[in-house]
């Protein structure tokens, strides 16, 4: 079943808690740590839907729904996507450990960000199931976290401008991932 942006955003919570049931997830999650811009977490609602993550974790000070401009942004698909908030990073990785059953060894945490010890995210040697932290718009990923994480990658910027949008960076890491793991069979 694929739904317009009309028919996600008129989707009955009832409704979607069927449909939700009903998509095969990929063992990737994403934690969203203290995004302030509620477009962005919108952004990154869709983004999860677009590639069936398994889920979301909200934490610290990042907004949860049903936040209007998070509604919007999503254009309904945080309705589709599992999700939930946590008060830090490592509450929300320990959380996936214990309800996914994940051992420490075979659970890659993979921060994305600008860093001295970053690698090219197209160098990166990703394993699933696989945790994407994604930070602050405007600090980043916080140090305690990075000291969590098997690995840093970055996207290179050529110009004068330090990093993209938390979306934009997602995606292109994302899409990567998938198509390096073969998931995008096209």
């Amino acid at each position: 079943m694929k739904l317009d942006a009309r028919q996600l955003r008129r989707l009955e919570e009832e409704r979607a808690r069927g449909v939700m049931r009903e998509i095969t997830r990929l063992p990737i999650f994403f934690i969203l740590e203290d995004i302030f811009d509620t477009y962005n977490i919108g952004g990154l609602f869709r983004l999860a839907d677009a590639l069936a993550v398994s889920k979301i974790y909200l934490v610290g000070e990042t907004e949860t729904p049903p936040n209007s401009r998070i509604k919007k942004a999503s254009v309904g698909t945080y309705k589709v996507v599992p999700w939930e908030y946590q008060e830090t990073t490592e509450k929300a990785i320990r959380t996936i450990r214990d309800n996914f059953q994940f051992s420490s060894s075979s659970l890659q945490l993979v921060a994305v960000e600008q860093h001295p010890k970053a690698v090219v995210y197209t160098k990166a040697n990703y394993s699933l199931p696989i945790i994407l932290i994604f930070g602050n718009e405007s600090f980043g990923i916080k140090p305690e976290t990075l000291k969590m994480v098997d690995m840093i990658v970055e996207i290179p910027m050529l110009g004068i401008n330090k990093s993209l949008n938390v979306i934009v960076a997602a995606s292109i890491v994302c899409y990567h991932l998938i198509n390096e793991k073969n998931i995008l069979k096209v």
